[in-house]
């Protein structure tokens, strides 16, 4: 079988571990240069940033140590980078700020190195925690360990998730300026929300470069024209609520990865992305004849389950359902231009095939939303 993970980098990862060993042997007050392997990256997911993971083995006070990491860095600017700019400083703060304020599962980063001398780009490196992620390519619903569990298993990894965001969510904001101040977007708009979907648009006027997509523009037109009534509360926001950023042991979540898209929004973000992206992969399962994993995360048990787990009945999940289209449609216009840049596919006639999603937007443009995506009336309304 080819290999279909799509190419992300033109650094040396090889070489790191050489450039890394002084770096570590300050932050880990070693006697001499500790001995750094590199042994790979991730393989089903993990596209977007480069993660490089790596030992560490070192004497302090002539005691061994060993320790196994994560490093995460931005793509060089000549791997075609995904997003215009990579805040790492943000994921590391909101990461920390998730540890320390919730139970919810996050590797401990013991070290951000905000310097570019040494590696060409801010880093940050987590401590690894060995688990299991359900892959993206090829998507976890065409087989693999999670696809193949029993219904009761699959049903704890749903719930685990859930578990996750609602812990997410319960963080208190009631020192929101000084603690997470730094989750605003800088972008107009008067409301979280919008701030957020501002900051799509600036997003989407950097990756088209002078080319006009009808469909992606049509969608900021249509989420305009059926704002919500009534915005949610705003919460932090974990912005990848994917079941492939979720290291499993056991089918309980171990740990919570991939914060680059963190931000303050309505809860309705993240569950909106979950039940989205999981059911982007259910249309390309049924695309290739195959069953797939029908019942997993479900949108009217998702949404049953977190209302029975923090009292928040979710608001118009449509809405929130087309604006996770919009932005995977814009993702991925980004996506196929770097397959393009690297010969890995040709440059189509019509500009709006390169969104991956392009049927997706269709059917929301039409009125034809997804069965799943129907929930009760009673989810419809404003918020009691």
């Amino acid at each position: 079988m080819s290999d279909l993970r799509p190419r992300t980098s033109t650094r040396n990862l090889e070489a790191l571990g050489k450039v890394l060993a002084p770096w570590l042997r300050e932050k880990l007050r070693a006697d001499r240069l500790p001995t750094v392997a590199v042994t790979g990256g991730p393989t089903g997911a993990g596209f977007s940033s480069e993660t490089v993971l790596f030992d560490a083995q070192w004497h302090r006070a002539g005691e061994a140590h060993s320790g196994t990491y994560v490093l995460r860095l931005p793509p060089p600017a000549d791997a075609f980078p995904l997003f215009p700019r990579y805040d790492l400083a943000r994921q590391v703060a909101a990461m920390r700020l998730v540890g320390q304020r919730t139970r919810v599962p996050v590797p401990d980063v013991p070290w951000f190195e905000a310097d570019s001398s040494l590696l060409g780009s801010p880093f940050f490196v987590m401590d690894r925690i060995d688990g299991v992620a359900a892959a993206d390519m090829p998507p976890y619903v065409l087989g693999g360990w999670l696809a193949s569990a029993t219904p009761a298993q699959q049903a704890t990894a749903e719930a685990g998730v859930i578990r996750a965001l609602e812990g997410i969510h319960g963080m208190e904001l009631i020192d929101r300026a000084a603690a997470f101040g730094f989750l605003e977007f800088d972008a107009p708009g008067d409301t979280p929300l919008r701030r957020h979907v501002a900051n799509q648009r600036s997003y989407y006027d950097w990756i088209r470069e002078g080319r006009k997509f009808p469909l992606i523009e049509d969608m900021f037109d249509f989420l305009a024209d059926t704002w919500p009534e009534v915005e949610g509360p705003a919460v932090v926001s974990w912005g990848d609520s994917r079941v492939a950023n979720v290291l499993f042991r056991g089918f309980d979540p171990v740990a919570v990865l991939d914060w680059e898209a963190v931000a303050l929004g309505p809860r309705e973000l993240d569950l909106g992305w979950l039940v989205f992206f999981h059911e982007y992969f259910q249309r390309i399962a049924r695309r290739l004849g195959k069953t797939g994993m029908p019942e997993f995360l479900a949108a009217d048990r998702v949404i049953a389950a977190y209302t029975a787990a923090t009292g928040y009945q979710p608001q118009r999940f449509d809405w929130y359902l087309a604006y996770a289209a919009l932005r995977q449609a814009l993702t991925s216009i980004r996506v196929s231009c770097r397959a393009v840049h690297f010969n890995e596919r040709e440059m189509p006639a019509d500009p709006q095939d390169l969104i991956i999603v392009r049927s997706e937007l269709e059917d929301i443009l039409a009125g034809r939303f997804l069965p799943n995506w129907q929930l009760p009336q009673a989810n419809q309304g404003d918020q009691p």
